[in-house]
């Protein structure tokens, strides 16, 4: 697999001066095919929104937050990829190679939006629609969240975050596939600060952690 290093050097027409500073002043990361590592001291510095993110079993990179566009974090690179995200759900990619996420359609609002009042057995149901290659596919998911019954203190950017892990069994009809997100779920506040999902119907893992969330 190809990989997609992602930067924050991106300007997009229609930012704002502000925001055009934020993407403009991440000039240096840590790149390669070894997962990167930052520093507290450098993450604490960095004036805007990071995440580590690994796509598809790959590396692990840094990424920075480009902008918000009503609600949702879009996260750039240097090739014009982007990931854009809500309150930890991965909700569309462009140019990432091999597989895309183009849409999430949902007539109900995503649990994950109130995280602090998530409860067992509660389901949430949407349609996504991705690429595989040149092949657009599409499918039905119904969702299930289970809360674990052992909470997590995950050391973040030096600190201790205490964490509730919410499991979210996922079912698609066709194509017939079963899979298991994961989202830690800080304790204090309801922010998702950790992540596993999946791009497609069981397919392209993605892995985020906020080191700082998204305002």
């Amino acid at each position: 697999m190809r990989l997609i290093v992602l930067t924050f050097l991106v300007l997009l027409t229609g930012c704002t001066p502000s925001q055009q500073g934020m993407v403009d002043t991440l000039n240096s990361a840590i790149w390669g095919v070894k997962d990167a590592s930052v520093t507290d001291e450098r993450i604490e510095s960095i004036p805007f929104s990071t995440m580590y993110l690994r796509l598809n079993d790959g590396p692990r990179v840094l990424v920075g937050l480009g902008y918000i566009e009503q609600d949702n974090s879009k996260w750039l690179s240097q090739d014009n990829a982007m990931l854009v995200t809500h309150q930890g759900r991965l909700l569309k990619t462009v140019k990432l190679y091999g597989s895309n996420l183009s849409e999430v359609r949902f007539t109900t609002p995503d649990p994950l939006i109130n995280a602090s009042k998530l409860k067992n057995g509660q389901t949430w149901s949407r349609t996504i629609l991705w690429t595989e290659g040149d092949q657009r596919r599409s499918a039905a998911l119904t969702s299930h969240f289970t809360r674990s019954e052992t909470d997590q203190v995950l050391t973040i950017a030096g600190e201790a975050i205490p964490c509730q892990v919410w499991y979210e069994d996922v079912q698609s009809l066709a194509p017939d596939s079963r899979w298991r997100n994961i989202f830690w779920i800080d304790s204090r506040n309801g922010q998702v600060r950790q992540s596993h999902q999946m791009l497609g119907a069981g397919i392209y893992p993605v892995e985020m952690t906020m080191l700082k969330p998204a305002p």
